[in-house]
């Protein structure tokens, strides 16, 4: 499939040498993206995990704007300010689109069609950024959307019910959205990279569930001085400190969250662009 998108048939010692497949069509980049574009489309488990993961957002957020406050479930205060609320189901859908993330890259090597990617682009670094690209613009489009739809249904929840609501006028709140999609992207990302590392889909999943999920609940657990120290720093943490309205006292500042958040997607894209290089498929 991958071959066929780039419009060649040929061997891979000919576009090594050559730089241009059999067909007579040259590998560029817009052809590797348009490449992963078919790959990320065709799959049923891309579809059925992009839907998995919008319903998670937006249904969990108008759950939680149903429930709060009725008696039978978390009250306001526990959110920290309504807002919060519609987006109580981002960090359970950045699980979702971390796995998908996951699937994008090692999920080749797991089929063996790694192998006929790099075969088709043998410089292999275009293969990498093409993943990124259509995975950044796919997930952080189809997540603002599905972040907006949760915000302004859980609102309206809130709002006919005589609850505190907000607007996306006031202050922080659009920030804190923008967040929102950031941080589901930059999961699915993370993701991509570490599957590209490792190159095995199941111990891939386990460590980026750990490190996005586990690990900041067990840090809680260490002595407060500790997690003081380790805790912010945390992937997920600094992402939160970014779509939260309110900044939580022992908690980044937003800039100084997304500057951290956005460090581990490049550190790690850096590390998987160096793995993929110097490895065999």
């Amino acid at each position: 499939m991958s071959t066929a998108a780039l419009g060649t048939q040929d061997t891979q010692q000919t576009a090594g040498t050559t730089g241009r497949p059999a067909g007579g069509l040259r590998v560029t980049f817009p052809r590797v993206v348009h490449m992963e574009w078919i790959k990320l489309r065709s799959l049923r488990s891309t579809l059925y995990t992009l839907a998995i993961t919008v319903a998670l957002v937006v249904g969990l957020g108008l759950l939680f704007s149903s429930v709060v406050g009725s008696g039978d479930g978390p009250g306001e205060d526990d959110f920290g300010d309504p807002t919060s609320i519609s987006l109580g189901g981002v960090m359970l859908a950045s699980l979702a689109v971390a796995v998908l993330g996951v699937l994008m890259s090692a999920g080749e090597y797991a089929t063996g069609s790694i192998r006929a990617t790099l075969a088709a682009v043998p410089s292999r670094l275009p293969v990498l950024w093409g993943k990124v690209v259509v995975f950044a613009a796919v997930s952080f489009v189809l997540m603002s959307v599905a972040v907006l739809g949760a915000f302004l249904a859980g609102q309206s929840v809130l709002s006919s019910r005589g609850l505190d609501s907000t607007a996306l006028s006031d202050p922080g709140v659009l920030r804190a959205l923008a967040g929102a999609a950031v941080y589901l992207a930059g999961a699915g990302l993370i993701g991509l990279a570490v599957g590209v590392l490792l190159r095995n889909t199941a111990g891939t999943i386990t460590l980026v569930v750990g490190a996005l999920f586990v690990v900041p609940g067990l840090i809680q657990l260490l002595p407060s001085s500790w997690n003081d120290a380790i805790g912010p720093y945390l992937p997920s943490n600094a992402a939160n400190a970014v779509m939260s309205v309110q900044t939580a006292s022992g908690s980044l500042s937003p800039g100084a969250g997304l500057a951290v958040f956005a460090g581990y997607i490049v550190v790690l894209l850096a590390g998987a662009a160096v793995m993929l290089k110097r490895r065999d498929a």
